[in-house]
């Protein structure tokens, strides 16, 4: 049968309420207020605190909720796996000082003394503001099987620590820097720009953790 009214029902499905089209949320991107994107930011700020106390391969998520006090839920609400957790940490922490880095040696290019001094400094500087930086450079990227440096090669590739070793090499063979360096040294300075090369260095200082 027809309806009595269909007026009237063609109003009331004009009014009815339609349902809102759900977005999925971004891996590791709160999905409220303030207060959850500073507990994100601290999250992650414990999580290298650990990693360079501990290593990565012996930080677990779980742990990384107990230094915070917060439930392991509330970890794996922010972060699904610590693969996702590291990619974060690179992406957020090591990733904005990179092109910096990379402008030291393009700024020097006939200056290896200039490029060298800067590129230490900098170094310097962030170990300084960052006192998790140092130690997790000797565990996880010194470390021929750090999963950092993996995860950071796997990301970025070798593209911009090739460059730099590349120059390292042009000034030695101009006689402008020592060519006779030591392979403990030598080795340890390709490490070092290996680092930076990649972009290794906070974008933020570490919170206090409360």
């Amino acid at each position: 049968m027809a309806p009595r009214n269909p007026g009237k029902a063609a109003v009331r499905e004009l009014k009815a309420p339609r349902k809102r089209a759900t977005v999925p949320r971004r891996p590791g991107r709160p999905t409220g207020n303030a207060a959850g994107v500073d507990q994100r930011s601290r999250l992650l700020d414990i999580a290298l605190t650990l990693f360079a106390r501990h290593g990565i391969a012996d930080t677990t998520l779980a742990a990384i909720a107990r230094e915070a006090g917060v439930t392991p839920a509330m970890v794996h609400y922010y972060f699904k796996t610590r693969d996702q957790l590291l990619d974060l940490l690179i992406e957020e922490r090591f990733l904005p000082v990179r092109v910096s880095v990379a402008d030291v040696f393009k700024a020097n290019s006939d200056d290896p003394v200039a490029a060298i001094t800067q590129l230490t400094q900098r170094l310097m500087d962030i170990a300084t503001e960052h006192p998790w930086f140092a130690p997790l450079w000797m565990r996880e990227v010194i470390s021929e099987d750090g999963l950092l440096k993996r995860q950071i090669r796997k990301r970025l590739g070798d593209k911009n620590q090739k460059s730099m070793l590349d120059s390292i090499a042009q000034w030695q063979a101009e006689g402008r820097l020592n060519a006779d360096l030591e392979p403990g040294a030598k080795q340890i300075a390709r490490h070092a720009i290996a680092l930076l090369a990649h972009g290794a260095g906070p974008q933020t200082p570490v919170s206090k953790q409360r």
